[in-house]
C-alpha cells in the first residue's frame, strides 16, 4: 500500500506541472449500477478524458495469453482488466450525468526500475521510459475547459464516496448469532468438546487445543463487540460448548488483566 501511494504520489506530481487547460481529479471513489469503482487519477478537456490508473510495481513482469506474471513465474491480477471495468463503470456514470466525452483508459507505471515484457503493441500502457513523453502530449491540450465542463467535475467530486460499500457492515446484535466455536479449517460451528484439552470438528475433522479455539472465539467477540465487556459469563455464553466456566475464567486470566471484583469482573 506504501508504495502504491507512492506511485500516486509521483503521478500527482507530474500532474500538477500541467497547464489550465485540464481539470485533473484525484482519488475518486465511485459508483455506478451499485458497483463501486475507484480513480487514481482522471484528467477532463473539452474533447477526452483520461482515466489513469496509477501502478509502482518495480522489478521484471511479463504476459502470457492475456496473464500477468512476475519474472520468477508468479501469476499476478491482471491490472488491465481491472482498468476495463473501472473504464465501462465510469461510461455508464457519464451517460447518465449527460457527458457524451469519450473515455480513455490507462495504466501508469511509474517505477524506474519497471520493465514488461511481451505486451501488445495495443496495450493501455505507459512505461516509466514513455512518462516524459505522456506528460509531453497533454502539455499540447490547446483548448481551456468551458464552464459547462467544470461545473460537471464539481458534480464528480461532489460524488465521491468517503466510505467504501466494501466496508460497510450489515447491522447485527448479539442475541441474533448463533453462538459456538468456529473451525478454524472450515468454518463450521459443528464442533463437539472432545477429551484431553482439544476441541474437534465434526465436519472436517480438524482438531485444536482448547485454550487456542477459546481465544480464536475472544477474538471474533472482541471484533464483532469491541464496546462489550469480557467477562465470563459471556464468553461462556459465546463458546456456547465449553462446558465448565472455570475453564473459560483461566484462560481469561491467564491472557488478560482482571478488573472489578467478585461477579463484577471483567478482563481487560
Amino acid at each position: 500500500m506504501e508504495k502504491g501511494h507512492e506511485g500516486e504520489q509521483k503521478m500527482a506530481g507530474l500532474l500538477e506541472g500541467l497547464p489550465d487547460n485540464w481539470v485533473i481529479l484525484h482519488d475518486l471513489l465511485l459508483e455506478c449500477n451499485n458497483s463501486a469503482f475507484q480513480i487514481d487519477a482522471l484528467l477532463i478537456s473539452n474533447e477526452l478524458i483520461y482515466l489513469l490508473e496509477v501502478k509502482n510495481f518495480e522489478g521484471d513482469f511479463y504476459i502470457e495469453s492475456d496473464q500477468w506474471f512476475t519474472g520468477a513465474g508468479r501469476e499476478i491480477q491482471n491490472p488491465v482488466l481491472q482498468l476495463n471495468r473501472s473504464e465501462s463503470l465510469l461510461r455508464q456514470l457519464l451517460r447518465k450525468l449527460g457527458l457524451n466525452l469519450p473515455v480513455k483508459g490507462l495504466i501508469i507505471f511509474t517505477h524506474p526500475e519497471f520493465a514488461l515484457f511481451q505486451a501488445p503493441l495495443n496495450s493501455p500502457i505507459v512505461l516509466p521510459s514513455q512518462l516524459n513523453r505522456f506528460i509531453t502530449q497533454l502539455r499540447k491540450n490547446p483548448a481551456k475547459p468551458t464552464q459547462h465542463l467544470k461545473r460537471f467535475a464539481e458534480k464528480l467530486a461532489e460524488l465521491h464516496i468517503e466510505e467504501s460499500p466494501y466496508e460497510r457492515l450489515p447491522h447485527y446484535e448479539y442475541q441474533q448469532l448463533e453462538k459456538g466455536i468456529v473451525c478454524a479449517v472450515c468454518s463450521s460451528l459443528l464442533i463437539s468438546f472432545v477429551h484431553d484439552r482439544r476441541i474437534l470438528c465434526t465436519q472436517c475433522g480438524d482438531d485444536e487445543a482448547l485454550d487456542a479455539s477459546i481465544m480464536r472465539s475472544i477474538k471474533q467477540f472482541q471484533l464483532l463487540f469491541p464496546n462489550k465487556k469480557l467477562t465470563t459469563n459471556v464468553i461462556y455464553d459465546w463458546c456456547k460448548i465449553i462446558d465448565s466456566k472455570k475453564t473459560i475464567r483461566r484462560v481469561l486470566r491467564g491472557n488478560f488483566s482482571a478488573a472489578g471484583f467478585g461477579k463484577h469482573t471483567y478482563y481487560l
